[in-house]
């Protein structure tokens, strides 16, 4: 590959039509640090975290055995004249209810998936697009849960394309108080054995304790990485120190009836805190309240293991599934010298000769296959109305991975036989809807300049249409590496 079509597509997100491959391709990486926008017109559109919220009391409230009745009403009168006939009606009142709440909070959801493809099909900076998406999939939520379903766009939206661009101790941060992350994780169900609710709850002879879900993922994914020299006393210390970190009226547990800010926000509830000094990795940390744990991150977000796990992600996601140690090293400088600025690592990044080598070395997601497709092609939105059917099918659903440490991103999870004949089969479709790009030859160029293969040349020139030959380029082994 060239210089040029490595940049548009190991760094960015594929060619999109119409467009031309970049003449200086460091210099219009770089300056798209510059140019990015956090919130662009699809994304500023998407359902706000006071929409999220909102939906979400209406499904809590919903459950409720009062509003069931309210809002089915005419079912239980009608019911309440067979003997036993009114609490089986409620009962499946209150479970239509509960289907219709929870099928808005799939529409937010649907929704914000929408904005996400828009954003990545016609974004100007597709280098920091792309940087957005590996963030997102670094700090994983997986939506399954009320909270997460309707809070999984808002996640991405506002805890990390607001922050891509500054220091990772600030995205951290945002992060970690985002009510997607600590509903995903559990933590308003976290209480603090000795803090006032703990006491009173004991007094009372109920158990609260502490939950470790999140300080563990923390130290584990977000952080240190697994086996850098933490153990199991660390992750107690900063799960006690993040007692109190809660989200205002949604997450449900002790943390929903003591937080004090609007419904959907990150809040601190004294009350759930775990008084006293905590020592993790080493280190004392004796501050107050929230400014405890927020002083543990800070520590964590510039630690050298920290560094190492971060930058060996980034080089395996731009460069290949096994790093090379000189660019690992390079990064991690990079890193570390600038206490964790991310432009800085990024600047290193496409400066890295490693980088630039010409031998496609990634395999391509279903994520970044259908973004690089759809671009292609010129398409502006995913398939419509079913776009979540469409990525599923291929194996990746959006803020889905089903677990804390996100999607694998090495060729041995995606390049089986199954999910390349999932990739065939969604090439045809959309080579049959493609409009502008009926001339293969010329865009196979505009993908790809001079550097196509002879193998796809000459399967391209047999194709018996248009459409058949723009989806054997779809599926050709220079479109699903980079």
């Amino acid at each position: 590959m060239r210089a040029s079509v490595i940049a548009s597509n190991r760094f960015g997100l594929g060619v999109r039509l119409g467009t031309d491959l970049p003449e200086n391709p460091r210099v219009w990486l770089l300056d798209q640090i510059d140019q990015y926008v956090a919130r662009p017109q699809a994304i500023a559109a998407a359902p706000s975290r006071a929409e999220a919220a909102a939906a979400l009391i209406e499904f809590y409230q919903a459950a409720r055995m009062g509003r069931m009745q309210r809002q089915t009403g005419e079912a239980t009168a009608d019911a309440a004249s067979t003997p036993g006939g009114a609490e089986p009606a409620m009962r499946s009142a209150a479970m239509q209810a509960r289907a219709l709440e929870r099928s808005n909070l799939r529409t937010l959801y649907i929704q914000s998936v929408a904005a996400r493809a828009t954003a990545a099909l016609t974004t100007p900076t597709p280098f920091i697009e792309r940087l957005v998406h590996f963030w997102a999939n670094h700090f994983a939520i997986s939506a399954e849960k009320p909270p997460v379903i309707a809070m999984a766009g808002s996640f991405e939206f506002d805890a990390i394309r607001p922050w891509v661009l500054g220091s990772f101790a600030d995205m951290l941060g945002a992060v970690e108080r985002h009510p997607a992350m600590l509903s995903y994780l559990d933590q308003a169900q976290s209480v603090g054995p000795a803090s006032v609710a703990g006491q009173r709850a004991a007094a009372n002879g109920r158990k609260r304790g502490l939950n470790e879900n999140l300080a563990r993922e923390i130290l584990e994914l977000h952080t240190l990485g697994a086996r850098t020299g933490y153990d199991q006393a660390d992750v107690t210390e900063l799960a006690r120190a993040l007692t109190g970190w809660t989200v205002g009226g949604i997450a449900g547990g002790p943390g929903n009836r003591l937080a004090t800010a609007s419904p959907g926000d990150f809040a601190f509830a004294p009350m759930l805190h775990e008084p006293g000094t905590r020592t993790v990795l080493g280190r004392s940390f004796a501050q107050a309240g929230e400014a405890q744990a927020q002083a543990v991150l800070d520590m964590l977000a510039t630690h050298p293991a920290t560094a190492r796990h971060l930058v060996t992600k980034l080089a395996r996601h731009f460069v290949a599934d096994t790093p090379p140690p000189t660019l690992v090293a390079r990064l991690e400088r990079a890193f570390l010298q600038s206490g964790g600025n991310l432009p800085t690592v990024y600047r290193a990044l496409i400066e890295a000769p490693e980088a630039w080598s010409p031998e496609p070395s990634k395999f391509k997601t279903p994520w970044e296959w259908s973004v690089s497709a759809m671009r292609a092609i010129g398409a502006e939105t995913f398939p419509a109305p079913n776009v979540l059917g469409y990525i599923a099918q291929l194996g990746q659903p959006v803020w889905r991975p089903g677990s804390p440490a996100g999607f694998d991103d090495v060729a041995a999870s995606w390049a089986g036989p199954d999910a390349l004949m999932r990739r065939v089969e969604a090439a045809e479709r959309l080579a049959s809807r493609a409009q502008g790009a009926g001339d293969t030859h010329a865009l196979a160029a505009m993908l790809f300049g001079d550097t196509l293969s002879p193998q796809t040349q000459a399967a391209v020139a047999r194709a018996e249409s248009p459409a058949q030959g723009l989806a054997l380029l779809l599926v050709s082994p220079d479109f699903m590496r980079r």
